[in-house]
């Protein structure tokens, strides 16, 4: 069973932090509806739905992504870069502890867990403005500490540029398939796999989230969806747009993992 961790849309959501997108009116009616919709396409790939109530005067905190990893192991409880946002990881820590150890990022590191994308063992952590490189040293040090030392876990640095977070420019829609915007990271980083590039008029494509054989993607990018279809990607596809408006996007809105994992 694959639990997804989500939050309900904070009514302050309008005020939420803005990197690279311009501010404009959120519908927040709107925007619950989608997010309602967004939590019935998790079900409906086989999740067990979790939902936090909505936190009025943290704004970003529907994307609840960014102040956790969940591994096999252990989750670890990010320090989020933006300074508003680092008090969303409390209650999110009490979900995670019926479900795994926990270690966390200190200060004065930061991370964001939208910058970090797991492919197998390797988690590739984005160089944003968001993900300082203290919160990359911790990050290696957790996952070669003696309780995971054994796991064959490997940290890798992957420059970007343009965009808030790795996830913005790279997801993974295939075991052998990434999704990129090679105008926001280097595809060559990402050497041995196939790449579907995003349409050149559709820069915010690349963010697509995985669970199990499904994939979740944004209804808005039909050119890009189209090519995922041509590579024979079957996809669950939800509108975000007023989430989108939050510099959000499908990975960002859950946190999914397995209910319990069993080592060999």
């Amino acid at each position: 069973m694959q639990i997804a961790v989500t939050r309900e849309v904070s009514p302050g959501l309008g005020a939420c932090e803005l990197s690279y997108v311009p501010r404009s009116a959120i519908d927040l009616r709107l925007a619950n509806e989608q997010h309602h919709a967004y939590r019935q396409a998790l079900e409906s790939l086989g999740c067990r739905v979790l939902s936090l109530p909505a936190e009025p005067e943290l704004p970003d905190s529907v994307f609840v992504e960014d102040v956790a990893l969940v591994l096999d192991e252990v989750a670890i409880l990010t320090r989020p870069g933006a300074l508003s946002r680092r008090a969303e990881v409390a209650s999110v820590a009490k979900v995670l502890a019926g479900y795994r150890p926990l270690r966390a990022i200190e200060a004065p590191g930061t991370l964001d867990g939208g910058d970090v994308l797991r492919i197998g063992r390797t988690l590739h952590v984005g160089q944003s403005a968001r993900s300082s490189a203290a919160g990359f040293g911790q990050l290696r040090d957790l996952l070669s500490d003696e309780a995971l030392s054994g796991r064959g876990y490997a940290v890798r640095a992957v420059p970007i540029r343009g965009c808030l977070h790795l996830k913005s420019a790279v997801t993974q829609v295939t075991d052998e398939t990434l999704l990129v915007n090679p105008a926001w990271v280097d595809p060559a980083a990402f050497a041995g796999f196939r790449i579907i590039e995003v349409d050149v008029d559709e820069p915010h494509a690349a963010n697509a989230l995985r669970i199990g054989a499904g994939l979740i993607y944004p209804a808005c990018f039909p050119r890009t969806l189209q090519k995922l279809a041509d590579a024979g990607i079957v996809v669950t596809t939800v509108d975000v747009s007023e989430l989108q408006k939050a510099e959000g996007a499908v990975t960002c809105c859950s946190l999914v993992f397995a209910d319990a994992v069993t080592h060999g």
